[in-house]
């Protein structure tokens, strides 16, 4: 199994009586690319903020690196790099000057890295450009080039997608897995666009008005948004043999009650029904199920997006 790289247990934030973040726990392994996915306000910016320092939980347990002491975890913070919210550049300076402030900023004493990053970017040939000219898939093309100057084991990126339009997102979500897979660093990714997050990670985590709803592989959620057959029968425990044995079909899932959700051969249900009746089994219920992404992501944190601020409530924090 691969390596533990962050691991957050009954994380919590309060902000005076409200809990923005509610007994959230998780762990993330070496290699993952994976979505933190919920509504605008749910709380996945302020999840970020607490394992990048830049928040106090109010009660859980994080661990980066194996390290849990306040002294372990900003040493260990030292290997991740973060973008949260709109990365910042200064406008007038090209994205070299830029890169160079933060190579200075960090003590980098490869002044090669600027180059190395712009390229892996697809900003190496931007010159003079200032940044001001940029356009917003540039700046967040930009904010990723920052955040590798250190050469990061870990990124942890809020909304990189955010206002893209599909072209933009198409070369962030490229730059991201030529990342992950060719420099093997591993990704935390917000959004609250779960179509966004599809086509890059292996895993998911849901939430909702600060809690943690669901956790699941890529491999899970397109078994769960796949076109299947529910069916249910007078008699069920006969039903998975009679599949396998007399119609050759081995994808399927038994439920808890019983039931079974077939996935292979659903254009042929006029046979398999004739074969259970033929063997003794007679349907009950046969209803077919449909959920694509987004159906899957509504079920799951519901209908009503929670438009809180975040950044409002840490500054009630401060006051």
């Amino acid at each position: 199994m691969a390596n533990e790289i962050i691991s957050v247990t009954g994380l919590t934030k309060q902000y005076m009586k409200k809990t923005v973040v509610d007994n959230v726990s998780f762990t993330i392994r070496e290699g993952m690319i994976c979505g933190l996915v919920g509504p605008n306000g749910a709380g996945k910016t302020t999840i970020m903020k607490m394992i990048g320092g830049l928040v106090i939980p109010t009660a859980g347990e994080l661990s980066i690196f194996g390290e849990k002491s306040e002294e372990g975890l900003a040493h260990s913070r030292s290997r991740i790099s973060f973008m949260i919210e709109i990365p910042y550049a200064k406008k007038e300076m090209s994205a070299v000057q830029n890169l160079e402030k933060i190579r200075l900023q960090k003590g980098i004493p490869d002044k090669g890295r600027i180059d190395e990053v712009l390229k892996l970017v697809g900003l190496e040939n931007t010159g003079n450009k200032p940044v001001k000219n940029f356009s917003l898939g540039m700046k967040q093309r930009l904010g990723i080039a920052a955040a590798m100057m250190s050469k990061p084991e870990v990124m942890v990126l809020d909304e990189p997608v955010n206002g893209l339009d599909p072209e933009g997102i198409v070369e962030i979500r490229e730059l991201l897995l030529k990342l992950n897979r060719d420099e093997h660093v591993t990704i935390l990714i917000s959004s609250h666009i779960l179509s966004e997050l599809s086509m890059l990670c292996t895993d998911y985590m849901f939430i909702r008005n600060g809690k943690l709803v669901e956790t699941l592989s890529d491999e899970e959620l397109r078994r769960c948004c796949h076109e299947y057959y529910h069916i249910h029968t007078d008699n069920d425990e006969a039903l998975p043999a009679m599949l396998e044995n007399k119609l050759g079909i081995k994808d399927f899932d038994v439920e808890k009650d019983g039931s079974v959700k077939l996935y292979e051969r659903i254009d042929e249900m006029r046979l398999i029904s004739k074969t259970m009746f033929e063997n003794g089994i007679i349907p009950l219920e046969i209803h077919m199920q449909d959920a694509n992404l987004e159906d899957y992501y509504m079920k799951l944190v519901g209908e009503t997006d929670v438009q809180r601020d975040e950044s409002a409530d840490l500054s009630a924090e401060k006051k």
